[in-house]
């Protein structure tokens, strides 16, 4: 359903699928405490990496439902990779998906997983035809709740204490971006662009 041509070219970024290569920047933020704070796995050995690794390599297309999509960010200027992105197809019929992104916190701030989630919002709906993207974020990440709001997704829920997460309750929200509206957003920026940004 979804077999992109690689790499996917952003302004700073080349977007392309996991190779062995890539261990040594991918374990420098799969390690960091500061990471591991706000996803299901705590900060991973050399061993667990690799185990994540040879995962995220074989996630390079999406065929049917519920497979995910998990694409390396090598920024070429500086020759690293600075994190990794993901699009999953969660249903079919209903032509929804679920955008998701992890950065080394020594490259944050860049606005660089907004450059790299906007290419994913991109596949998802041009790509996949999907309708409705979801990302989904700990309330007190607010790193990542930045990251979703200038990407024009719109918070639709807050979930509160709605699991257990590393041993205590925890709350989640939700967010979401129809193709009408990144289709709208996607059409005032080349106008402006267009005008000089004066539109």
């Amino acid at each position: 359903m979804l077999n992109p041509a690689f790499p996917i070219k952003t302004a700073r970024l080349a977007l392309r699928p996991f190779t062995l290569d890539d261990f040594d920047d991918m374990h420098a933020y799969y390690s960091s405490p500061d990471v591991a704070r706000y996803v299901y796995w705590e900060a991973c050995t050399p061993e667990e990496t690799r185990v994540a690794l040879d995962r995220n390599m074989a996630r390079s297309a999406i065929k049917e439902e519920g497979d995910g999509l998990v694409l390396a960010a090598f920024w070429p200027e500086v020759g690293r990779l600075v994190g990794h992105v993901s699009l999953q197809l969660t249903s079919r019929e209903h032509r929804q998906g679920e955008v998701g992104f992890i950065t080394n916190p020594a490259f944050q701030r860049r606005g660089l997983a907004s450059e790299a989630a906007a290419a994913m919002l991109e596949l998802g709906f041009d790509g996949l035809g999907l309708h409705r993207i979801a990302g989904r974020c700990d309330p007190r990440n607010t790193g990542s709740m930045a990251v979703l709001e200038r990407l024009g997704m719109r918070r639709e829920a807050h979930f509160r204490q709605n699991e257990i997460f590393k041993g205590e309750w925890g709350d989640e929200f939700v967010y979401a971006l129809l193709e009408d509206e990144w289709r709208s957003s996607q059409a005032i920026a080349a106008r402006s662009a267009t005008s000089g940004g004066t539109a």
